[in-house]
């Protein structure tokens, strides 16, 4: 559920590892906004400029939902889509006081690194069209044609240093694999990837293990993610991707990738889906929601800013009540579903009018009874009715000329139970010694013409 892992009163601090730049914006705009969507990075923005103000403070997630006017719920999706894709990092702490979330911001990849991703490109290829994509190619990546022209003698830092006594361990290649790997771009282990079953396949007459890099194993387990192919289906990738020299580069793997999968699968290219929608995290079955049922996703899901704005029919809640609302959220630490609740319990029995005394009476009777749900809260104020109601003429005998009101008092449209309303809702690999001959096959197998 997702107030097991998220609450409006939990704190969260921020850390940026470095100054982020107007590049990283407009990177930030145009590569990743088509892909995570506006409301993740809107909370990326607003984290970016929280974490330049003050370091070390802290703020509640009550105060993101009311910069943003978003509920929770939409927080947390945009939070973890932020860190799928590579820009935010999480962490948590439990204290007798409540949770703490830190917040570390990651730079956005540069324009190279990001179309040379495999995955990242064809998503967003996907996304904007093929024109707009070329765009921002052109804008972004500079004609690199010059270096045919030129040769590169720069030096490395090997050529021009040298330590003068050996006081360190030296690295193993084994390390440097691993150090490789976890310093990947994106978070993205291709270690789940079986390069035991796919080389199995590959002789090494046929695929040499200098081929096999690790860059080229990161970007054939990716490819092997984006189009869902196989070990087995990789190992013709591989094969048709092979140059001359018997060697594995970018940009040949991802031509042999696709033309392998429209020649073989679809000739629709593939699209890369959220695992997690919003609303199928809290759908625990297939069964038809009670308008009650309803009301209370309502009351757990928004902020109490748009419960108050909707109460009034649309028009915005004055700042003496979102100051009421706030300060039981956020000092009192009541969950934000009863709050709701209580405002829309308070307001109705009061003829539209939130008597701080009152509210603040009722909440830290709920309080004490330690209600936690908004469900917990509504069933308390039925079953606790007829004390709130001597509590509120209390308060009306204290003033001076107080008449007995002659109508009927109002009362939220949950306070009694609907029963029987319901919303109907939702439901094997042979030797292969010849790379030349391999190939062929491969390619008059599939219809490909030799390029």
């Amino acid at each position: 559920m997702l107030y097991k892992e998220l609450q409006p009163a939990d704190m969260y601090m921020i850390r940026l590892p470095y100054s982020f730049s107007d590049y990283d914006r407009q990177l930030l705009t145009l590569f990743y906004q088509p892909l995570i969507g506006a409301e993740s990075v809107s909370l990326y923005l607003t984290l970016w400029a929280n974490g330049e103000l003050k370091k070390d403070e802290q703020w509640a997630h009550y105060h993101l939902m009311n910069v943003l006017g978003t509920s929770i719920g939409k927080i947390f999706q945009a939070r973890i889509t932020l860190e799928a894709i590579g820009l935010l990092r999480t962490w948590q702490k439990t204290t007798d006081s409540g949770r703490t979330f830190y917040y570390e911001l990651s730079a956005p990849l540069d324009a190279d690194s990001f179309l040379k991703d495999p995955l990242l490109s064809m998503f967003l290829l996907n996304k904007v069209g093929e024109n707009a994509y070329k765009q921002l190619r052109a804008r972004f990546i500079q004609n690199a044609n010059w270096k045919d022209e030129f040769r590169d003698v720069s030096r490395t830092f090997m050529d021009v240093f040298k330590p003068s006594t050996q006081t360190g361990i030296p690295v193993s290649h084994e390390e440097q694999f691993e150090s490789k790997e976890r310093n990947s771009d994106l978070p993205f282990y291709f270690e789940s990837f079986n390069f035991s079953l796919l080389e199995e396949g590959l002789s090494e007459q046929l695929v040499p293990k200098s081929a096999m890099t690790i860059e080229a194993k990161e970007v054939i387990s990716k490819l092997s993610f984006l189009y869902n192919l196989n070990p087995i289906e990789m190992q013709k990738v591989v094969i048709l991707a092979l140059d001359d020299e018997l060697q594995l580069s970018d940009a040949r793997l991802k031509k042999a990738c696709a033309d392998y999968y429209k020649l073989t699968i679809s000739k629709v290219a593939p699209v890369i889906q959220k695992v997690v929608e919003p609303k199928k995290v809290q759908q625990v079955s297939d069964n038809p929601l009670t308008k009650e049922e309803e009301l209370i996703h309502y009351l757990e899901t928004s902020s109490p800013v748009t419960v108050l704005k909707d109460i009034a029919n649309g028009k915005e809640p004055i700042l003496a009540d979102v100051q009421l609302a706030n300060q039981l959220v956020t000092h009192y630490k009541i969950p934000v579903g009863v709050v709701n609740v209580l405002l829309q319990y308070v307001l109705l029995r009061t003829d539209m009018k939130l008597t701080k005394s009152y509210a603040e009476k009722i909440a830290s009777h709920w309080m004490r009874k330690d209600v936690k749900t908004a469900k917990e809260a509504m069933e308390l104020a039925r079953n606790e009715h007829e004390q709130y109601i001597k509590w509120k003429n209390e308060g009306s005998k204290q003033k001076t000329y107080a008449k007995k009101p002659t109508r009927e008092e109002k009362v939220p449209d949950w306070f009694y139970k609907k029963d029987g309303e319901t919303k109907l809702s939702g439901a094997e690999t042979n030797g292969i010694q010849n790379i030349d001959e391999e190939r062929q096959k491969l390619i008059a197998e599939l219809g490909m013409t030799k390029r």
